[in-house]
């Protein structure tokens, strides 16, 4: 039995929105709003040919407003310049070639309307993506309902990386997906984290994912793609720009229940994500560092605002996850002297660290009458935290006993 075909206005649909993908640039709001309107295979015809008469109610009054006749301008409010790039970019895509590629390579192009694509993302408006190119073998959709965005400075320390990692691994564990953008230092940490743990990991790429960028990520990305999944807007062979890699950053925002900033300066893109994710109602999260390394001057920055503190993967899911799950309460260890009772505890305090000290001695220090004074000594003796010497009373000169364990060999 041969599959059903997508109905055509289906499958017309897919191949606008991939050859858009290379006429619009990621995030263009003026784009989104005339997808919106006309959908992506109406907005794709009114570029390839832009003397046909438009009818439609909406456009009609903007251009009554914008003072031109009918037919005059179907993309009225949005410059000619940037229609002109569109157009130039539509006329030059080949759309059943790039979906080809990405078959060849495994891979799927996600719209819209799609069963696996992920509904936040619809959170952006007409910023959002106009399809996402898939690689791996995992349902998007499924694993974006509980992922956790981990990101942060390239250039990290050493300490910083440990971090991402031991993070990504402990959510991993707790089965968290890890959503990161690839790059060196943070975001590969974290990658590599949750791959160790055999977890769940997504790359967001700012260029096409059969183009693995930075190249030194080449065998990390491939590996994401075999055990978790990587994504992409730009269609295949697309390279990436600094504008991309921060329009990159609003999917990860959308895409996760949270963004978690591990070492980040005051003008990293990773803060990008964070305010992002805060403008999308996401949780923000950000792990402090040393108050003199720059490297973490803007997650503390973002720390003084709305974001909140967050050190290891329990307290993460304390935030982003279901109601009761917290994370366990973080106290010192209760010393013996802890669970004395108030009275014995004062004169424990009053006995000096030197040698053996009459009881009236510590009375007068600790403010007691000899007799209350020497009935806590002796409460203290039988504790094991004072000893009697003669007249005198002193602390406990416990040392700890040398171990029997051979050194310097097997």
């Amino acid at each position: 039995m041969t599959a059903t075909p997508s109905p055509p206005a289906a499958a017309d649909e897919r191949l606008a929105r991939a050859a858009l993908t290379r006429a619009v640039e990621p995030g263009d709001e003026h784009a989104g709003r005339w997808i919106r309107h006309h959908g992506a295979a109406g907005f794709l015809d009114r570029l390839l040919h832009p003397g046909a008469p438009t009818s439609d109610v909406l456009g009609g009054a903007l251009r009554e407003v914008a003072g031109g006749g009918p037919g005059d301008d179907p993309f009225p409010g949005t410059g000619a310049k940037r229609v002109d790039g569109w157009r130039r970019r539509a006329r030059a895509a080949d759309p059943a070639r790039d979906l080809d590629t990405v078959h060849r390579l495994g891979g799927r192009f996600l719209i819209p309307g799609d069963i696996e694509w992920p509904r936040q993302l619809d959170d952006l408006g007409d910023a959002r993506p106009l399809g996402l190119w898939v690689r791996g073998p995992a349902d998007l959709r499924t694993w974006a309902l509980r992922s956790v965005a981990l990101v942060g400075a390239r250039a990290c320390t050493p300490y910083g990386a440990h971090t991402a990692a031991d993070l990504a691994t402990g959510l991993a564990r707790h089965g968290w997906v890890v959503v990161s953008g690839a790059a060196y230092g943070i975001d590969g940490a974290a990658h590599r984290g949750a791959l160790a743990a055999g977890g769940a990991t997504v790359a967001v790429l700012a260029c096409g994912v059969d183009s693995p960028y930075p190249r030194g990520h080449d065998g990390l990305i491939r590996r994401v793609a075999e055990q978790g999944l990587v994504i992409g807007e730009l269609p295949p062979e697309s390279h990436p720009t600094p504008a991309r890699f921060i329009l990159r950053n609003r999917v990860i925002a959308a895409l996760t229940r949270g963004t978690v900033v591990v070492e980040a300066q005051h003008r990293s893109g990773s803060l990008v994500t964070a305010r992002a994710a805060a403008r999308l109602g996401r949780h923000t999260m950000g792990v402090p560092g040393p108050v003199t390394s720059a490297l973490s001057a803007g997650v503390h920055e973002l720390l003084r605002g709305d974001a909140t503190l967050v050190t290891d993967a329990d307290e993460i899911i304390e935030l982003v996850g279901d109601m009761g799950q917290l994370a366990p309460a973080r106290r010192g260890p209760v010393l013996p002297r802890d669970l004395l009772a108030p009275a014995a505890a004062h004169v424990l305090e009053a006995v000096p660290a030197g040698g053996p000290t009459p009881a009236t001695v510590i009375a007068h220090r600790a403010g007691t009458t000899p007799d209350e004074t020497l009935v806590r000594l002796y409460e203290l003796h039988s504790l094991g935290f004072v000893e009697r010497h003669g007249e005198g009373w002193q602390l406990t000169n416990r040392r700890t006993r040398p171990s029997n364990a051979r050194r310097g060999g097997a």
